[in-house]
C-alpha cells in the first residue's frame, strides 16, 4: 500500500463493505456508514419543540412541475398525538411509519389509550439494529423525526441508521442539516411558540435552498400541547409565513443602514 493512500478504496478491494454483518479492521460496518451518507443526501427535515406543542417542517424537493404536490408525502401522521417526518430513501421511510402506524392502532385497540411516543421509537429503532446485523438484509437508508404529546409533554426523537435514537428540543437531518442546525444553536429557545418556529424554519430553508425555494416544495405539520391533534398547516398559511420572513429581512436591512 502507497504511504498516504486513503483507507477507504482499500476496505472496498478487501469486500469489507460487501457485508453487513463484516467488521472492517479498525472497527467499522461500511454499509451503515453508507446508509447514513443517504440520509445526509437527502432533503432537509426539520423538527422542533414548541412551548405550544410541536414543529415539523420539509422540504420535499419537488422539481417536476408536472408533479402533483399533494402527491409527495414527508410529513405522517402516526396517531393522533404522534407524526414524523423522514430524510434519506422514502419508500424505507414509509414501511417503517406504516409500521409505527399499526403499533399504535394495536395499543389503542387492546388499552384503550394512546400509546407513548417513546414505544414507536423504540420499536422503528429495534427493527433498524436488527438489519445491522443479519445477513441478506441491508440497512434503512433512512433519518426518522419522530414527535409526539405524552401527559401534555412535547417529546421529539431522532433515529438514525444504525438504530440509536436521541431526545431533542430542536433537530434537523438531510442536506442542510448542519446549516439548519447553526440557525437553531443561534435563534433556538425554549419559549419559541409553533408560529415562531414555523418563520424559524422557513428562514432557515430559504437560506438553504436560495433561488429554489417555492412553497410548493414545503410540507408542514404541528400539534398543540392543549389538543394532541395532528394538523397540517395550509399552503396559504406557509405562504403567508415565508413573505413575512422577506419582510422581516427586509427591515433588518433598512436598520442596519
Amino acid at each position: 500500500m502507497v504511504k498516504g493512500e486513503n483507507m477507504q478504496p482499500m476496505h472496498q478491494m478487501m469486500g469489507y463493505d460487501r457485508a453487513i454483518t463484516m467488521f472492517s479492521p479498525d472497527g467499522r460496518l461500511l454499509q451503515v456508514e453508507y446508509a447514513k451518507k443517504t440520509v445526509r443526501q437527502g432533503s432537509t427535515a426539520v423538527a422542533m419543540v414548541c412551548a405550544d406543542g410541536l414543529l415539523f417542517v420539509t422540504d420535499k424537493r419537488i422539481i417536476d412541475s408536472l408533479v402533483v404536490p399533494e402527491s409527495v408525502e414527508k410529513i405522517w401522521q402516526i396517531d393522533e398525538h404522534i407524526g414524523a417526518t423522514a430524510s434519506g430513501i422514502l419508500s424505507d421511510a414509509r414501511v417503517l411509519i406504516e409500521r409505527a402506524q399499526l403499533r399504535a392502532q394495536q395499543h389503542r385497540v387492546t388499552y384503550d389509550s394512546p400509546i407513548d411516543t417513546l414505544t414507536i421509537v423504540k420499536d422503528i429503532c429495534d427493527l433498524k439494529q436488527v438489519c445491522t446485523q443479519s445477513g441478506g438484509l441491508r440497512p434503512f437508508g433512512v433519518s426518522i423525526l419522530v414527535a409526539g404529546i405524552d401527559d401534555h409533554t412535547p417529546r421529539l426523537y431522532e433515529t438514525d441508521p444504525t438504530g440509536i435514537f436521541f431526545q431533542y428540543k430542536a433537530t434537523a437531518i438531510g442536506e442542510g442539516e448542519v446549516e439548519v442546525e447553526e440557525i437553531l444553536h443561534k435563534e433556538y429557545s425554549d419559549g419559541v411558540t409553533i408560529e415562531e418556529g414555523l418563520k424559524l424554519s422557513l428562514k432557515a430553508l430559504k437560506k438553504i435552498l436560495g433561488e429554489n425555494f417555492n412553497v410548493v416544495r414545503i410540507d408542514a405539520a404541528y400539534i398543540k400541547t392543549d389538543e394532541k391533534k395532528f394538523r397540517k398547516f395550509s399552503r396559504d398559511k406557509i405562504e403567508k409565513t415565508a413573505g413575512n420572513t422577506d419582510k422581516d429581512a427586509k427591515d433588518i436591512k433598512k436598520k442596519g443602514k
